[in-house]
């Protein structure tokens, strides 16, 4: 057994050897990078959190690179301009997805806005979350629940801190809110809090663990993916785990889409009961797959970012005084301490955008954009790049470039009172791909610092600063959970918070 097992790892290095021998010769100005192993290519090499690996290896190599990932090339882009090839004279070619065991088994064998090729399907996906989901009109619409789950938020918050100074958890809390306000996007529900149904909070817990350890297995960190022999003897358990985790996220969201048809209402204000009623009249185009396919991508693309992006904020915040006074003149000026913040008051409260652009800059909740993968053979800048090449954006190392920031690591919300430097953010993508709902994220993260800010003091635990340090995964999440001292302000408009608990 173990001869035959040696004997198999000679033909794999073999034929690992012989394309990286063709596929260099035919490609001869691929882009520089670290010397690869045969077989393993440079995936024992790689460290997390990658975007930072990529960014030390970026100032070796240059700010575009590549690396072998088994016989699989993969070039990492890190500079504004190379990006900007990428989307725009490369968008087409590089607008596709590669195929991955996360997209075979969560994301209905590839077939998901987030994960599908670019052709006719993902432009009908795209096509119904412009108009069902994104839209100026949807987004309008789903103001009160935008509203109604943060108000929740801020109610919890002036219950626990309205006499004192109190130790909060704002990370569970974050989580909470992003998750229902999601939820009730899409299906009209809420599934957290002391007024939910106890079975849908047991079944939310489960749907939030799943969503948990989706964000670690997906990218490009399975090793899985790109060494057949570690899937054929599946040595991880990756393909297993994959599998029992699509069947319950599956019946998760068939049960949501079941719960709306038994009702029979199909003109509530939710995404599932919009394309329901779509469904009846062209079944062929609004399959039950294709509308739990969307309630994934919303949800997965939805929470965790939302959430991370709103303690990465308030973090930053904590550290930075001087900021939230500012912050806070700005909202009692132009809003005054009479009434709370609206998202219509937005426009005049551009400091509060700032900040959120700040924190998207310094923390992007997705530092390496999804992977894309090239249709034909294409250029970026002097380098060549093959069919089938997948190319990774380091958004992160573009945020922190010196040659485009000044003062790159500092939090420093001024800079982007300067509205064209806003252009030069690639939080959530550019080109085809870039993510549908940035104006839902920014609206709901803006609103929330706007209130958290205008309503409660709030102090660190200790003198010594808030740890900033990083976890691992495909979003930059925190090492440790946010907890901080809040207190409920004395004004008027934090009184109409108190009264209403």
């Amino acid at each position: 057994m173990m001869a035959l097992l040696y004997l198999a790892l000679l033909i794999l290095l073999f034929l690992f050897s012989l394309k990286l021998f063709f596929k260099t010769r035919t490609f001869r100005n691929l882009p520089p990078g670290p010397f690869s192993y045969p077989i393993v290519g440079n995936l024992l090499q790689l460290k997390q959190p990658f975007h930072r690996t990529f960014t030390q290896l970026s100032q070796k190599y240059g700010q575009v690179f590549s690396l072998w990932f088994g016989s699989r090339l993969v070039v990492v882009v890190c500079s504004q301009s190379a990006v900007q090839e990428c989307c725009t004279k490369n968008d087409i070619v590089l607008a596709n997805r590669p195929h991955f065991l996360f997209g075979k088994y969560i994301s209905y064998d590839n077939s998901t806005i987030l994960h599908s090729s670019y052709g006719d399907h993902w432009r009908h996906l795209r096509r119904i979350l412009a108009l069902e989901v994104v839209s100026t009109n949807r987004l309008n619409s789903f103001y009160h629940v935008r509203r109604g789950e943060i108000m929740r938020l801020v109610q919890k918050l002036a219950h626990l801190s309205h006499n004192d100074f109190t130790k909060v958890d704002l990370k569970s809390m974050f989580m909470e809110t992003a998750f229902n306000t999601m939820t009730r996007i899409v299906a009209g529900k809420r599934l957290f809090g002391d007024d939910c149904d106890v079975n849908d909070v047991q079944k939310a817990k489960q749907f939030q663990d799943i969503l948990k350890e989706l964000v670690t297995l997906a990218g490009v960190n399975n090793r899985g993916d790109f060494l057949p022999f570690v899937r054929l003897f599946d040595f991880d358990n990756l393909e297993k785990r994959l599998k029992g985790i699509g069947k319950r996220t599956d019946a998760f969201l068939q049960e949501l889409i079941d719960e709306h048809r038994s009702t029979g209402n199909y003109s509530g204000n939710t995404m599932i009961a919009h394309l329901l009623a779509l469904q009846r009249s062209q079944p062929e185009q609004y399959t039950d797959q294709i509308i739990k396919g969307l309630s994934l991508s919303l949800l997965l693309a939805g929470t965790d970012t939302s959430a991370l992006t709103l303690e990465w904020a308030m973090a930053n915040l904590l550290n930075h005084p001087e900021v939230v006074k500012k912050a806070k003149n700005d909202i009692d000026a132009e809003v005054g301490a009479d009434r709370l913040v609206e998202e219509s008051d937005m426009s005049k409260l551009p400091y509060i955008q700032c900040i959120v652009y700040e924190t998207l800059r310094l923390h992007p909740a997705a530092p390496i954009w999804s992977p894309h993968l090239s249709s034909e053979d294409c250029n970026i800048g002097k380098y060549n790049l093959p069919k089938d090449t997948i190319v990774l954006v380091n958004a992160w190392a573009v945020h922190t470039d010196p040659k485009v920031w000044s003062d790159p690591t500092h939090f420093k919300p001024e800079r982007f009172e300067d509205e064209s430097e806003v252009s030069r953010l690639l939080s959530f993508g550019l080109g085809r791909r870039a993510c549908p709902g940035s104006n839902l994220a920014q609206r709901t993260v803006s609103l929330s610092v706007a209130l958290l800010l205008q309503c409660f003091e709030w102090k660190r635990i200790s003198d010594e600063k808030v740890d900033m340090s990083e976890g691992k995964g495909i979003t930059i999440s925190r090492t440790q959970p946010l907890e901080v001292m809040c207190q409920l302000r004395q004004t008027p408009a934090a009184a109409t918070i108190k009264d209403m608990y």
